[in-house]
């Protein structure tokens, strides 16, 4: 990938790979970005996954997991490197949460519950710096064409929400705009933006029952084509 964008845009790209759901992981990329400080402009954290499935029948370290890659890997990366852009009085950091976190998530309680925290955790530092130079935004897409739903365990085709699968690429060009223009919360295409409001508007049961038939919809259909019927 990196020799691609090196390719296409004559941009260096110096690719780290490391699990970020270790500990000593992400401290080994803040060891590396470390030299590099003074230029560092724009954290993303984008890492992430999402497990299916009622909670007694998944698997407790791949949740655990989750929540390390989820939630603790953007605040231990936000940790370091915020104070590099306070240096300066100037940087960006874009946290992509989903349009799940506005809602409870029954049948993937876990990832749900990991974007809300994503979210609340990125209002709550844009409020703290925004008078500081710094620009916090929580990206909040619905359904992206990426490999998502086949690390979740999901059917690619089953059902997901009323809003259709975006690609990937006008939903990192909508981050990046609202990032620069300082906005605290950008969720892309109108279907998701009505989701994204019904999540906040309507009776939180009426919510449950709503995502709990999508997500059982999900598992049957998922189980079914595993199954071979």
């Amino acid at each position: 990938l990196a020799a691609t964008l090196h390719e296409a845009y004559g941009t260096h790209c110096y690719p780290i790979a490391a699990d970020l759901a270790r500990y000593e992981e992400r401290e080994r990329v803040v060891t590396a970005l470390a030299p590099h400080a003074a230029q560092l402009a724009v954290l993303i954290n984008n890492a992430g996954f999402g497990t299916h499935g009622y909670f007694h029948e998944t698997n407790l370290e791949r949740e655990l997991e989750l929540i390390a890659v989820n939630c603790a890997a953007p605040v231990h990366l936000t940790k370091r490197i915020l104070p590099w852009m306070l240096a300066r009085h100037e940087g960006y950091i874009l946290n992509v949460a989903s349009v799940s976190s506005f809602m409870p998530g029954p049948v993937m309680a876990i990832y749900y519950a990991s974007k809300a925290f994503l979210l609340s955790f990125s209002e709550a530092l844009h409020e703290e710096y925004r008078h500081r130079g710094i620009r916090v935004t929580a990206l909040c897409p619905g359904p992206v064409r990426t490999e998502f739903q086949r690390t979740a365990g999901i059917l690619g085709s089953a059902r997901s929400s009323i809003a259709s699968p975006m690609d990937a690429a006008p939903v990192a060009e909508a981050g990046l705009k609202a990032l620069f223009a300082g906005k605290r919360v950008e969720t892309p295409g109108l279907a998701n933006k009505a989701v994204a409001l019904a999540g906040r508007l309507l009776p939180r049961r009426w919510m449950l029952h709503w995502v709990r038939d999508i997500q059982e919809e999900r598992r049957r259909q998922t189980r079914l084509a595993t199954e071979g019927h």
